[in-house]
């Protein structure tokens, strides 16, 4: 027996200070990629490097129980306003270690050792998942190709994240 694909609420947050809705190629390739799996994207927004910011936004989406996955892209460098991270893991309730470190792993085939200037993030916070991946287009389609889109797909076996959302809010 087959499970059916479940669609989900996607909301996108691009960080940078320069991308405007025009220019902004990382959040488009979210977006895509995300409706094209059969989720439904619910908003998207563009912010600057301010982890107060971007913290807002992400706290009205974690609060917002329409929203079931934020993906943000951007500020997870390590340059003196990449501040992504620091916005975001305050808000988590769990962290998912092992999307960084799988994140890494597989930029190393594409960008060798410059991935360890990557601070990808992801966990859950509020019943909510949250994916903070880099800036660059290429790093978002890895990211989507090979992590997130098969957890997202309540069909992936053996287990995916998807059949994990009703027991989030467990206490």
């Amino acid at each position: 027996m087959t499970n059916a694909f479940i669609p989900l609420n996607i909301a996108v947050l691009v960080v940078s200070d320069t991308r405007t809705e025009a220019d902004d190629i990382s959040g488009k390739t979210l977006t895509e990629r995300a409706a094209d799996a059969g989720h439904r994207i619910i908003e998207k927004k563009i912010v600057p490097d301010d982890i107060y910011r971007i913290r807002a936004v992400v706290s009205q989406w974690i609060a917002d129980h329409q929203v079931n996955v934020v993906l943000t892209t951007g500020g997870t460098g390590v340059t003196g306003r990449d501040g992504t991270p620091e916005a975001v893991k305050p808000l988590l309730d769990k962290v998912l270690d092992g999307f960084g470190e799988t994140f890494r792993m597989l930029s190393y085939q594409d960008i060798k050792t410059s991935t360890i200037q990557s601070r990808a993030l992801a966990g859950v916070a509020n019943g909510t998942y949250l994916f903070c991946l880099p800036g660059s287009s290429g790093a978002c389609r890895t990211a989507w190709d090979h992590l997130i889109k098969d957890q997202l797909d309540f069909r992936t076996k053996p287990c995916n994240l998807v059949q994990l959302m009703p027991r989030l809010l467990e206490t």
